[in-house]
């Protein structure tokens, strides 16, 4: 009998040795992070109108009959356009026990390219979530919203968590967990989760964030630490502690606070609720166990913000709340931490673009 919680990384490997996650292609071991397991592109992308739901009666089968344009083959690598959206199906497929459901992101570097990226499933009436006992297909949805990109079957932009019971930390458990072991720098501000603010005072220097410019190259998402970052991001600096945002412009910009997410906790990044302004940072983000714990070598990690103003112009100031952590409790230790056993990008990271721009 599985515990409660998210499930940790030898429990995925159970799941994929049972049958409970097959692909048409053997998953390979590098899929399986801390908490989560990524997901790979098939070798077709539809073109479609518009962003759709399947819907509780019909498949995404279905409904790319009623939405389709054309075909893209991804084999050897193709263009996905700007303001463009796709359907690709992915190589997993799922069949879900009973009290388990699985819930799904886009990877930290795919979300710092402001590309769009959410599962679909049959009957399904909610993005980026599976139902309980859900046996069937997985989808993404892309649609590029700053850069046009290519890509190519097998790569993997989207993660997936699975979830055994009730998993959600109460506040009153998470102010124990800050007791026990830290988990922000300064006084936590907990309600419905851990809330977050944004750093416009950097210890040195004006740089604050990026934002995406609006006619550039694509980005192949195979090269890794290959582009100019001045070709495609507007740096953006401030003295005064704020910063007006531009209406349709991406940014990304940084957490004032250092984050720590436990050996025995995941989190997922969840939008602010109040009204808080004509703002809103991207919240499809998971963070694994081990994500700036000190002996998985994080000493406190910031949580890069990917921030997208909407209707009008609007002042960001420093320390202004932006957005929470949401903690959940792991089913079991994992075998490997985000930072100490696995390769990991953005360990130990402060304001950073995705690993497809160059570091200075």
């Amino acid at each position: 009998m599985t515990n409660a919680g998210v499930l940790a990384d030898h429990q995925i490997r159970d799941m994929i040795a049972s049958g409970g996650i097959t692909a048409d292609t053997p998953i390979e071991p590098g899929q399986i992070q801390p908490a989560s397991l990524d997901l790979r592109l098939g070798s077709t992308a539809y073109r479609v109108r518009a962003s759709f739901l399947a819907g509780r009666q019909r498949t995404v089968k279905d409904r790319l009959a009623d939405f389709q344009m054309h075909t893209v083959d991804l084999t050897g690598g193709a263009v996905l356009e700007k303001g463009c959206v796709y359907v690709v199906p992915l190589m997993e497929r799922l069949r879900l026990p009973k009290g388990m459901t699985a819930a799904a992101s886009a990877k930290s570097s795919i979300g710092r390219l402001d590309l769009l990226t959410r599962i679909i499933t049959d009957h399904g009436v909610e993005f980026d979530r599976v139902p309980e006992g859900y046996d069937g297909p997985l989808y993404v949805e892309i649609c590029p919203r700053s850069f046009s990109v290519v890509a190519q079957p097998g790569q993997m932009l989207n993660q997936i968590i699975f979830r055994q019971g009730k998993t959600l930390m109460s506040d009153a458990d998470l102010r124990a967990l800050h007791a026990q072991t830290p988990i922000v720098s300064g006084d936590p501000v907990i309600s419905d989760g851990l809330g977050f603010s944004v750093d416009l005072r950097p210890e040195s220097g004006t740089l604050v964030g990026y934002r995406a410019k609006p006619h550039t190259g694509v980005v192949d998402l195979a090269k890794l630490n290959h582009y100019d970052p001045t070709e495609f991001w507007e740096e953006v600096h401030t003295k005064d502690g704020w910063i007006i945002l531009d209406p349709g412009a991406f940014y990304i910009l940084v957490s004032r606070e250092a984050i720590v997410i436990p050996p025995m906790q995941a989190a997922e990044m969840a939008p602010y609720l109040a009204m808080v302004g004509e703002f809103r940072v991207h919240y499809a983000g998971f963070f694994d166990p081990g994500f700036g714990y000190a002996e998985a070598g994080g000493a406190g990690s910031r949580g890069v913000l990917e921030v997208r103003c909407h209707e009008a112009p609007f002042v960001l100031e420093h320390g202004q709340v932006v957005g929470r952590l949401v903690y959940e409790n792991m089913s079991a230790l994992p075998a490997a931490l985000y930072g100490r056993d696995i390769k990991s990008n953005y360990q130990g990271q402060g304001l950073k673009l995705s690993k497809h721009f160059q570091s200075k």
